[in-house]
């Protein structure tokens, strides 16, 4: 990418006083603002209004029907409609469907139902068409077709399992998504199957808040303090902050001074910079006043560093110069209040305790006491405060509990027996997915990397168009557009489908296990499900949520039960009036969930947030003033802020203050100071491999022990083993005699080879 700050070709360069024959370095500031009012231009309007959106299990329920069918299968509806209309008039004279009673439907249906076993197959297809427009064009006819008999796949939903070897029904479902990507089943109509597979995983082990419930159920049976807060109703309160990086501050609208004082200050500015470390500037510094611009030699020293997955965000890290406004409007009550309090209790786990005292005594008495926190023997008053401060605060989550009873289980297996494991619908759905768990994983990756709007279209990648795609192409500007819609639709619900079902699977396995959880995180790192979602959000992300690929009087069940209007270009360029999309805002939400999921605690992940350059494409996601999106994007800033150095810090302060407020603070842990002493390069690789050990374990112990295991007991008294009783059939005293005369009697026994052998 040529340098957006390079003089043009036609242009001799200018010196600082605007003359021709200079050196011109001076004329690289001007090009790189000319370059950012461009870019300004073309992504639209500086701030972005409050989206007033309700993040849920799902959009509603028209809504999600409609996304179950594309608009290239519209002339379907009206063929199938068509054909239930011909043979609902040989059938019924002179009466509309509306108008019989319960029963004479029933007949009607059960009369489709006979002539589906006609020899003719063109007499077939049209009664299955008829049958079809019954289920598709109303709900009560779903109801009379199955009677008392409910659906196979309803039934295989409501327990868990599907009719077919016993086994969840989910993992057809996966099978199927597997087999498509190799290239088996290229016919599969992918983004149906992906929705039934989120839906079935979702009604099967439960949406969001039951995994709450369950969380607190969960906690009370382990004998755990009740949570805090209820994490879902805390989000939902919070309110969007303004953009750091693209909107003015409360004070900067009131105390910025003009431009021409700004280049006298530089040079004090640069003194002020190099002599204050980060500690001073967040504890004097007020954060809500004016945020200079960097000089020329900072500008550049940090964009020379800034390289992300593409290569063309090295100056979006830098905050635009925004002018400000001529007038000041005088400032509303809601943008100065301040909130009363942080809006999350703070937490301590128990290994920031012990490294809080292992601290202490090396630096007081010289010595450490392993995990001892309770003897504070030596220690100044100080430090008895902040122990007990930090016990106050301490919270036990329930993967703690797990990986303490697993290490001593993997310690003492004999003495602690068999582990009993419930056999609940998260628990069956992991046995079943644990070997072919890696090819799942890969599949549904793949699939989200073919739907992404930032991919690049390549030979080797999956055609996941081959259900919306028309058998004959458009030869009109306006078939074209109405095309273009609904491929772009159709990605964009397969993106929320698969960012919504892995979401749902790491939730629900981390509750029952947390090594399930980590088995599952693993492979999607391993597969790279990092890069894919920061490629994912290297665009222009407002712009995607605000997307208007659709077209409301195509969607179903609209357009089943009514003629279709005469569609024109300006209908479709005009979109609907919604302020945003949901499926796109609940996916990017989704993917960000997704990425805090997998780097939360590792540092060998939180590492390559940092070598892929995520600090810039996270910061364009704040453009979205919505508070969940923003909450899950200054946790993933939060966790690498540490990694970016004094500079980004001292040139990032207002993300810093909006991570403060808005992100759950941890004591002890010194995130905006950079002072981790865990961060070690040369550790990241053991503790991954430490973690797979432990997986591993973990798997082996409960998934692969032999029926005859060799620490089973073994009984060697001959009374004992006589005397046991045995559960025998019902029927089994009536063929007694003949299993005696075929199973001993009948049998030639040669006691010589047998004492021989023994």
């Amino acid at each position: 990418m040529e340098d957006p700050a390079a003089p043009g070709a036609g242009n001799p360069p200018t010196n600082g006083n605007g003359n021709g024959g200079g050196k011109g370095k001076p004329a690289a500031p001007k090009g790189r603002e000319a370059f950012r009012s461009q870019r300004r231009e073309s992504e639209g309007s500086v701030d972005c209004p409050t989206l007033e959106f309700e993040y849920g299990d799902a959009d509603g329920h028209a809504a999600e029907l409609s996304e179950l069918y594309s608009y290239t299968e519209n002339p379907e509806f009206t063929t199938n409609r068509r054909c239930f209309e011909e043979d609902f008039k040989t059938q019924v004279q002179g009466e509309e469907w509306l108008e019989l009673e319960e029963d004479a439907q029933k007949a009607y249906v059960m009369g489709l139902l006979d002539r589906l076993e006609v020899v003719s197959r063109e007499r077939r297809l049209k009664v299955a068409r008829a049958v079809l427009y019954l289920a598709q064009a109303t709900a009560r006819p779903v109801a009379v077709l199955f009677g008392s008999q409910p659906s196979p796949l309803l039934t295989a939903q409501n327990s868990g399992f599907s009719t077919h070897n016993q086994e969840p029904f989910a993992l057809l479902l996966f099978s199927m998504v597997t087999k498509f990507c190799s290239g088996l089943a290229p016919h599969f109509p992918i983004k149906k199957v992906l929705l039934l597979l989120w839906k079935v995983v979702m009604f099967t082990l439960g949406g969001f808040e039951h995994l709450q419930a369950l969380k607190v159920q969960k906690r009370a049976e382990l004998g755990l303090p009740p949570l805090a807060e209820d994490s879902i109703q805390v989000v939902k309160s919070m309110r969007a902050a303004s953009p750091p990086s693209y909107t003015l501050d409360l004070g900067e609208s009131q105390l910025a001074p003009p431009p021409s004082k700004l280049r006298g200050r530089r040079g004090s500015r640069r003194q002020l910079l190099t002599k204050q470390d980060s500690l001073d500037i967040y504890n004097e510094r007020d954060l809500f006043k004016t945020e200079e611009p960097a000089t020329e030699e900072e500008e550049e020293s940090a964009s020379d560093g800034e390289r992300t997955l593409d290569g063309e965000l090295d100056l979006l890290e830098q905050d635009p110069l925004v002018p400000p406004p001529p007038s000041q409007a005088p400032l509303s009550a809601e943008r100065v209040a301040f909130p009363k309090g942080l809006p999350w209790a703070p937490k301590v786990r128990q290994k920031d305790i012990e490294h809080f005292l292992e601290m202490s005594r090396n630096k007081f008495i010289g010595f450490t006491l392993g995990q001892d926190t309770d003897t504070l023997v030596g220690l100044p008053r100080p430090i008895h405060e902040s122990v007990k401060t930090l016990k106050q605060h301490k919270y036990v989550s329930i993967a703690d509990v797990q990986i303490k009873n697993e290490e001593e289980l993997e310690k003492c297996p004999m003495s602690l027996g068999e582990e009993v494991v419930p056999e609940t619908p998260c628990e069956i759905l992991y046995q079943g997915m644990l070997y072919s768990l890696p090819q799942y994983m890969i599949a549904l990756l793949k699939i989200l990397l073919a739907a992404a709007p930032t991919s690049k279209a390549k030979t080797d990648s999956i055609n996941i168009l081959a259900d919306v795609l028309p058998e004959e192409m458009p030869i009109t500007v306006l078939q074209s557009m109405k095309l273009g819609i609904d491929v772009n639709r159709h990605k964009e619900i397969i993106v929320k489908s698969i960012s919504a079902l892995l979401l749902l699977l790491l939730k629900h396995f981390k509750l029952n296990h947390i090594y399930q959880f980590e088995y599952v995180s693993q492979h999607l790192v391993f597969a790279n499900c990092i890069p894919l979602i920061l490629k994912f959000f290297n665009q222009n992300i407002l712009s995607y949520i605000t997307a208007k690929n659709g077209i409301s009087v195509l969607d179903y069940p609209c357009c089943t039960i009514q003629d279709l209007p005469e569609l024109t270009t300006e209908s479709l360029e005009a979109g609907d009036n919604n302020q945003f999309c949901w499926r796109n805002l609940f996916s990017c939400i989704n993917l960000l969930r997704l990425l805090n999921k997998l780097t939360k605690w590792k540092h060998s992940r939180t590492m390559m947030l940092v070598v892929f350059k995520s600090a810039p494409i996270l910061k364009r996601a704040l453009k979205v003033k919505q508070a969940m999106l923003q909450l899950y994007v200054l946790k993933l800033l939060k966790i690498q802020t540490k990694y970016l150095g004094r500079q980004w810090r001292k040139s990032n302060m207002k993300t810093m203050s909006a991570i403060y407020q808005k992100v759950r603070h941890r004591m002890n842990d010194d995130w905006a100071y950079g002072n981790d002493i865990d961060a070690r390069p040369w550790d990241f690789q053991a503790e991954e491999c430490t973690l797979r050990a432990n997986i591993e374990a973990f798997n082996s112990r409960r998934y692969d022990r032999p029926q005859d295991s060799e620490f089973s007991p073994v009984d060697n008294c001959l009374q004992s083993v006589l005397g046991q009783r045995l559960d025998l059939p019902e029927d089994f005293h009536y063929s007694y005699e003949l299993w005696l005369e075929r199973e001993v009697f009948s049998q030639p026994i040669c006691w010589e080879e047998l004492l021989q052998n023994h």
